[in-house]
Order: C-alpha cells, then structure tokens, then sequence
C-alpha cells in the first residue's frame, strides 16, 4: 500500500532532468527552495507524492511550482552552468 510519507535518502530514481540518480529531497527543493516540476510525474509510481506536496505547500508556492510553463532546456542549462560557477569562487 502506498503512502504519502516520503522514502529515505537511500532510496534513489532516476532524474529526468538531470540523467542521473537523485533522493527525493532533491526532487522537493530543487527549483530555488520550490519542488522541480517534473517531482509528481517522477515520483508517482513510488509514493504519494501530490498528497504530501499538497499538505505542504501553500497555494502561491503550488502555483509557482507546478502551474507554470516549465524553463526551455537551454537557459536551464544556462543557470546550471552559472551556480555551477559561483559555487567554484566560493
């Protein structure tokens, strides 16, 4: 029986955007502190993951993750290249 508890950063599923394996608590915080858009599609199959995402996000953040057109992959790939940047000065 699923439930809404999310797992343990142990167990790990493939991210779509990212080609590789990656903990829910990845997926929940990924977008500037927001869950990734992709969260519910990819996790589906393992938990419940809408009903915990929907308990813990308020409507504004809701609509700021999953109720708006999702980055081009180019500029995605623009911002991954320039935090991967200012994390090497730091």
């Amino acid at each position: 029986m699923r439930t809404s508890e999310p797992p343990r950063d142990d167990y790990l599923i493939r991210c779509r955007k990212l080609g590789h394996e990656v903990p829910f608590s990845y997926c929940r915080c990924e977008s500037n502190g927001l869950p990734c858009f992709k969260t519910i599609d990819c996790w589906y199959d393992h938990f419940l993951v809408e009903d915990l995402l929907r308990r813990e996000l308020n409507a504004v953040d809701w609509g700021r993750a999953f109720e708006k057109p999702p980055k081009p992959k180019v500029l995605t790939l623009v911002d991954l290249i320039e935090q991967a940047k200012r994390s090497d000065k730091i």
